[in-house]
């Protein structure tokens, strides 16, 4: 299986530079070895048929091919030992933390846009940034309720945060299908492998929500808001609803009706306590945002300003989703708590900063160069790979518009083996771990591996022709 596999001198999760398997994918590789090829094979399209069978699929706007599309995956996990894991977690808890304060001050106090740590113009002028939330202070002071940050390993071996995903963060429910499927297929490993678990991050994810409930003298009510079956994570909305036996909502199932927010049932109207909602700011309520909004609830914002109804996560999150923004965490966690970032940024270059503008410009065939405001891998520009022609025209877009964009080098993406046709190749994977707030920061162990499938490309987004992986995180 793995004779002729080379890393090609990037960073294996799987094996060392000698060639020997890492520690930690000792015994997996082993089982693989007696398993053999043939029969490695019949696991995945194992695998693959019971995501079918089970439904399990994205959607993706504009493909030619329909909408829905089966979830890619390949069977090979991703380990990480309990060491590496260990610092990921607390990276990510102190994090979220200081995104949390970062968000609260900003629609309030601002004394770290007064302490001028965050250039106001950076803040104001994001498309994220919501006039409509400024004043608010959701319950327990929480904003970020579930968050998504995407991490990737360097050819050091370090891992760095490549962005955060604070509107409304998804992927989780492929998450815990990989595990099921993959309990299926290596019962074995999973016997005698130290593996934490992830199955309990629905119970988790409607106690943190739960939490945020209004006082109440009974079981809070807890929806889940989605734009609907057109929606690129549907599944996952479904999902999720169905695993915390909770209700999926559309925008016209809710009412607002003196002061409250209520769901139309069968048998009259509900009070609802706490909506999980996977819509955009924009459209959650034509009052306040959109006008031409379908999908939302009018009078929402109102409701939740006054403390009747919580919302997850906040409307307003997105401030902290900008590329820009994401530039200044260094800054943001040592003002709110005084400490070193433990999970250290990708370098960026800003450039609506004159000096990073004219350094981008300079070497846009050495750089990745991202919109601060958009996701899923699009409007990017990766340099070495780009056209002379094709990094001409973004240099005029970067020119026109300067604070759309950041950039950052080209990254050596660590990689792990997957299976192609009669052998096993190195592709490029990143990591998407979940965090909650609720009582406490909780952090869902190893999370979303994506791949990158295609040979050589560096974009993992499954629109793009990424799969998956389950991510096993030792203890």
């Amino acid at each position: 299986m793995f004779q002729d596999y080379d890393p090609e001198g990037y960073f294996d999760e799987t094996f060392s530079p000698g060639g020997e398997p890492r520690p930690a994918a000792a015994m997996l590789t082993g089982r693989i070895r007696e398993l053999g090829l043939e029969e490695l094979r019949r696991r995945q399209e194992a695998a693959e048929s019971s995501f079918l069978h089970s439904g399990i699929t994205f959607n993706v706007y504009g493909s030619d091919e329909g909408t829905e599309k089966i979830w890619p995956f390949d069977i090979i996990p991703r380990i990480i030992d309990a060491s590496e894991w260990d610092r990921i977690e607390r990276g990510l808890q102190q994090r979220v933390t200081a995104l949390n304060l970062f968000i609260h001050d900003v629609y309030n106090d601002r004394k770290i846009i007064n302490d001028k740590v965050v250039p106001s113009e950076l803040v104001f002028s994001s498309k994220t940034f919501r006039e409509g939330c400024v004043g608010l202070n959701p319950p327990h002071g929480i904003w970020c309720h579930i968050t998504g940050t995407d991490l990737v390993r360097d050819g050091d071996g370090q891992f760095y945060v490549l962005e955060d995903n604070l509107r409304c963060p998804s992927g989780v429910s492929y998450v815990l299908e990989n595990r099921r499927v993959m309990k299926q297929t290596f019962p074995q490993l999973f016997e005698t492998s130290s593996i934490r678990p992830v199955d309990d991050y629905p119970s988790r994810l409607l106690e943190a929500l739960q939490y945020l409930a209004p006082q109440t003298d009974t079981t809070p009510k807890v929806v889940l808001l989605t734009p609907g079956v057109f929606n690129s994570a549907f599944f996952e909305h479904a999902f999720l609803a169905r695993q915390m036996g909770i209700e999926l909502v559309e925008g016209r199932d809710l009412t607002v009706s003196s002061g409250f927010v209520y769901m139309r049932t069968t048998s009259g109207f509900e009070r609802v306590d706490v909506i999980y909602r996977r819509v955009d700011d924009d459209f959650l309520d034509p009052d306040v945002f959109r006008a031409d909004s379908l999908l939302g609830v009018k009078g929402l914002m109102q409701v939740f300003r006054e403390g009747r109804v919580a919302l997850a996560n906040a409307p307003g999150t997105g401030i902290a989703d900008d590329k820009a923004i994401y530039s200044y965490l260094p800054d943001i966690v040592n003002y709110y708590l005084d400490e070193e970032m433990i999970l250290p940024n990708v370098p960026t270059y800003v450039c609506s900063r004159e000096e990073d503008l004219k350094f981008v410009l300079a070497h846009l065939d050495k750089l990745v160069v991202k919109p601060t405001d958009e996701s899923g891998g699009y409007g990017l520009l990766v340099g070495p790979h780009a056209s002379k022609k094709e990094r001409e025209e973004f240099a005029e877009r970067i020119q026109a518009d300067p604070r759309k964009y950041i950039a950052q080098p080209t990254l050596a993406l660590s990689r792990c083996p997957v299976i192609v046709e009669d052998h096993c190749e190195g592709r490029h994977v990143d990591l998407r771990p979940f965090i909650l707030i609720g009582e406490e920061v909780y952090v869902l162990p190893g999370g979303l591996t994506r791949v990158a499938l295609r040979k050589g490309s560096l974009v993992v987004n499954s629109s793009q022709g990424g799969g998956s992986k389950d991510t096993w995180a030792l203890s």
